[in-house]
């Protein structure tokens, strides 16, 4: 199924544009409202940063795709050919993007709205966590509402098990388990966007080989509004994340693990189900470490340390910089291993 490159290509680019320019906005409108991180103990900025991010990458994700939808819509009204062209040369329907999109759209449209609902509601439920500091128990089961509606719609997890209530459950703890790992990896300065970014691209990367046009369109627009949001994070930071900005990216990463068959026709090889562990090694591994810490040393793992390995990297001698450069390397070259 032949799908215009190009459309991806101007998908991720009109997310990138679309935070660059959302974002001083939305920081702003943080500045003035309170919605903003202030300096103090275990933190290294010296001023009030707005929690801007979870805002500019919702936005990047919605203008471009209302006005993709919009296109469609006004495409699919125009005459399949001109007049006194034979219906026979008009566009093949693998080389039209608009019945294909018109196509997907009709079989998993409900899969996307809910995808899209579920990016709105935990882009809420971190901005009060942001506001309000809300307590570990509610947002936990914030996460866990959305991630069974996201199942519920269709988008799930199977591995080869014939079992609904498999199906569910690993869902479920996939997508709760992933937000917490963007969440906990979101202690310097480009590190959880960047990660993001790398996870999409590839996600992107391996649903645009296998001819899944719009998972690859849904990784594009994530793609392209996580690096437009790190100009303004990394180095220097002009504004965070916060929690719904690191919710925001690790439910977005988590979707993109979950919808695209990676045992196709075209790779049909059993471990190619294995490939998300390998784009997302670093953050899941990240969690695992720290939880493990924290269990040892008999605190709730839901309280934050620098027991992370960005953390020890500044303790061997990197700068903090340097330490987020390395662990996206690192992030980059496992991931590579998913394209292999």
């Amino acid at each position: 199924m032949n799908f215009p490159v190009a459309l991806y290509l101007l998908a991720g680019l009109a997310a990138f544009a679309t935070a660059l320019i959302a974002l001083p906005f939305w920081s702003r409108w943080c500045l003035r409202v309170g919605l903003v991180d202030d300096p103090g103990g275990r933190k290294t900025h010296a001023n009030r940063m707005p929690l801007a991010g979870g805002l500019t990458i919702m936005t990047a994700l919605i203008v471009p795709t209302l006005a993709g939808a919009l296109a469609v819509i006004l495409a699919g009204l125009q005459p399949a050919t001109q007049p006194g062209v034979p219906h026979h040369s008009a566009p093949l329907f693998a080389s039209n993007p608009v019945p294909l999109l018109a196509h997907g759209l009709e079989r998993r449209g409900v899969e996307l709205s809910a995808v899209l609902i579920g990016a709105f509601a935990l882009l809420m439920l971190g901005l009060l966590d942001d506001r309000n500091e809300l307590k570990p128990a509610t947002k936990f089961a914030g996460q866990l509402l959305v991630a069974a509606l996201v199942a519920v719609a269709g988008a799930r997890i199977t591995l080869f098990v014939p079992n609904l209530v498999f199906s569910y459950t690993v869902t479920i703890l996939w997508i709760v388990t992933v937000i917490n790992a963007f969440n906990f990896v979101d202690n310097m300065n480009g590190l959880c966007g960047g990660l993001g970014a790398i996870a999409a691209f590839y996600f992107a990367a391996i649903s645009a080989a296998a001819g899944q046009y719009l998972v690859t369109l849904v990784a594009a627009l994530t793609c392209g509004a996580l690096l437009g949001f790190l100009p303004h994070n990394f180095p220097r930071a002009k504004t965070f994340l916060g929690d719904s900005g690191s919710h925001l990216v690790g439910y977005l990463v988590a979707l993109l693990a979950i919808l695209p068959h990676f045992y196709t026709r075209k790779n049909p090889h059993v471990l190619a189900v294995l490939n998300p562990l390998l784009i997302l090694a670093v953050p899941l591994g990240d969690l695992a470490w720290v939880v493990l810490v924290r269990w040892r040393t008999h605190r709730p793992f839901y309280v934050g340390d620098t027991s992370h390995l960005s953390h020890q990297l500044v303790r061997l001698g990197l700068s903090r910089t340097g330490a987020v450069v390395l662990i996206w390397l690192l992030a980059g070259l496992l991931g590579a291993l998913s394209l292999i």
